[in-house]
């Protein structure tokens, strides 16, 4: 496959982002790497965009890498994206993909600012990487970078996207067609958790091809039929021993029906911007679980009829809870558009990370998540003792981070670059200096 690899650093060849691109060029040398220096050469691109133009059109993957600044991108890959408008660079049906390196503030929004004009232009977009800056340095990191790479090419070779949300499409339900069911099934067992009721007959067909394209057997969990004796009280009472005040059955139900899958499908009708009342009651009575994220490693997806694409916080509930309970979110199909489609690539989806055993690196909505329960859990731990008891087995209390040789590193950093003379005799050394660790990674990368 044929990579262009869009570089808005400023930094150049001195970009952390673009040392986990050189890692895995080195580590995939089947496929051909070409990197365009956007951020750092965006003047004389200006000026001259017509090599920048016919790269990118005789690229296959178009993978931008870059570090968040600000909520979003650096303002040079701003400037490159309304230039590739402004030429009508030709890249539609290509496979485009994202890598970045942050500390995760908002890298969400930044992804999602590529992706939107990335689908502006036609192109089919694969969920990228958000990485942490360190990551590469640690053999994790490098694992999740392969990993990545490995669905980008796979997902390019079967032509799976994101969904275009952006779309301007009047909301015209579609039926989804329910095939013969494939003959022989893998073994694991896939739980679709679903609020259907006698108005949900287009919703039930999704399910029904959904179960019928999947080679993994499946069970259906109506919440509608389950006997709930109410909504979560915020009592507290499940706080010492996971066991809910209410006597309906609930929290065994939860554990030994739903969590004890290899993953979840979550299906439902969009209701009132939401995933409708009876879900929420399923929600709130989690509570049981405490703030626990028990089924971390399990893939997770949605089946969705409804016009999802004008529901943007429902969209970001679903790809925030995913993140949070660190679940592998594999897609949201729905009945606006291509259903079968949808459903299709969704199965597809969930195969490869059940397959594979394909873990999502979690973004700012995980991380950010994560620490806010961390905290609270420290804090009330002589109450909430089976969370206490779960973040301590899981090593989620990851502080207090004293890295007392980091510290002192920085307050030298500091001293010197608080001195004019210092700073300018010091050139790129500083650079040289903050990639050299990830040259080291690099270099010692094993080819596939």
């Amino acid at each position: 496959m044929k990579i262009l690899v869009i570089n808005g650093s400023p930094k150049g060849e001195y970009s952390i982002t673009l040392q986990t691109v050189r890692y895995l060029e080195k580590k995939y040398p089947q496929h051909e790497f070409e990197v365009l220096h956007a951020g750092q050469r965006i003047a004389s691109i200006e000026k001259d965009f017509a090599p920048v133009k016919a790269a990118m059109e005789a690229a296959d993957l178009l993978l931008f890498s870059y570090p968040v600044y600000t909520f979003i991108a650096p303002s040079q890959l701003h400037r490159l994206i309304e230039l590739m408008k402004q030429h009508g660079v030709n890249v539609a049906g290509k496979a485009a993909t994202q890598i970045t390196t942050s500390k995760h503030f908002y890298d969400v929004t930044a992804h999602r600012y590529i992706q939107d004009n990335c689908q502006d232009m036609g192109l089919r977009v694969i969920r990228g990487l958000s990485a942490d800056m360190d990551d590469l340095l640690c053999e994790r990191g490098q694992k999740e970078a392969c990993a990545f790479f490995e669905r980008v090419v796979y997902d390019a070779e079967h032509g799976y996207c994101e969904p275009n949300r952006l779309l301007d499409l009047p909301y015209a339900p579609q039926e989804a067609t329910v095939p013969q069911a494939a003959e022989g099934e893998k073994k694991g067992d896939v739980v679709i958790v679903a609020d259907l009721g006698e108005d949900s007959e287009r919703l039930a067909k999704m399910i029904d091809r959904f179960r019928a394209v999947l080679p993994y057997a499946t069970r259906v969990v109506n919440l509608r039929e389950f006997p709930f004796r109410g909504g979560c009280l915020g009592c507290f009472n499940c706080a010492t021993d996971g066991v809910c005040v209410y006597k309906d059955g609930f929290d065994a139900y939860l554990r030994g029906t739903i969590q004890s899958g290899q993953a979840i499908i979550y299906a439902f009708t969009v209701s009132d911007h939401s995933m409708g009342a009876r879900f929420k009651l399923y929600d709130d009575r989690q509570f049981c679980n405490g703030h626990r994220t028990v089924t971390m490693g399990m893939p997770m997806g949605y089946l969705v009829s409804g016009c999802l694409s004008a529901e943007a916080n429902l969209q970001t509930i679903i790809e925030a809870r995913a993140q949070v309970g660190s679940n592998t979110l594999c897609g949201a199909a729905t009945d606006e558009y291509d259903t079968d489609a949808q459903i299709d690539q969704l199965a597809a989806s969930l195969t490869y990370a059940l397959e594979r055993g394909y873990a999502q690196p979690q973004n700012f909505y995980g991380v950010g998540g994560m620490k806010i329960f961390r905290d609270l859990i420290y804090q009330m731990q002589g109450m909430m003792k089976a969370d206490h008891r779960f973040y301590k087995a899981h090593g989620q209390y990851d502080f207090p981070q004293k890295k007392k040789g980091l510290v002192l590193k920085m307050y030298l950093v500091g001293m010197l670059l608080s001195s004019k003379k210092i700073r300018a005799k010091m050139g790129n050394a500083m650079n040289e200096g903050m990639i050299a660790p990830y040259k080291k990674v690099v270099e010692a990368c094993v080819k596939e």
